[in-house]
């Protein structure tokens, strides 16, 4: 081997540098998963069968304004296909981004369902917050985007779901005893009895 094609000699990397480059690491591989998320949400059909709950749209079949597409982007817009879709994405972010980061312990005061796609209201919120996270996470929503995620978004969102009386109180509060039952809801007649 001549001299110009001599191997680089290695280099060390000072510890402290590597906490840096693993956390910038770990966001450009969470922002690669966020776009193939994306991706696939945009321009393809969903890979795993359709959820056990497939609502229909809010209104009957999908909204089209023009034939363009939804006219919502908010899941309960959505059905068939598009809402099956929708649900696939959602749930790579809650079971690969949210649930890792926020998860937080199952208890008594703090219930979980690992069956949460199939409570109508978890879906809902849960959407909700990750239309926000993708828009306050963007680099145009400015550096305060994800605190404002944070405030008005996401501490709202899991109080909401993980109250003991949230949409899944009747579910799994210790880690020890998994369990699953979507509470009833109030039919339109018993609306009208207590109106």
């Amino acid at each position: 081997m001549s001299h110009s094609q001599a191997a680089p000699e290695p280099f060390r990397i000072p510890d402290g540098d590597l906490d840096d480059l693993a956390s910038t690491l770990a966001k450009t591989m969470a922002e690669v998963r966020q776009h193939g998320v994306i991706l696939d949400r945009l321009g393809s059909e969903p890979d795993s069968p359709a959820p056990a709950v497939v609502p229909p749209a809010v209104g009957g079949e999908e909204a089209k304004d023009s034939g363009s597409g939804p006219a919502s982007v908010f899941i309960l817009a959505l059905g068939g296909e598009a809402y099956a879709t929708e649900l696939a994405a959602l749930s790579d972010w809650v079971n690969y981004l949210l649930l890792p980061v926020y998860g937080r312990e199952i208890s008594t005061t703090r219930p979980w369902c690992a069956q949460w796609h199939e409570h109508p209201e978890a879906v809902a919120r849960l959407h909700g917050l990750w239309l926000a996270w993708q828009q306050l996470t963007d680099a145009e929503a400015g550096l305060s985007g994800p605190s404002t995620w944070h405030r008005d978004h996401l501490d709202q969102a899991l109080a909401q779901l993980r109250s003991p009386d949230g949409p899944f109180a009747a579910c799994t509060t210790s880690p020890t005893r998994p369990n699953h039952r979507v509470l009833a809801t109030p039919t339109p007649e018993q609306l009208e009895l207590a109106a």
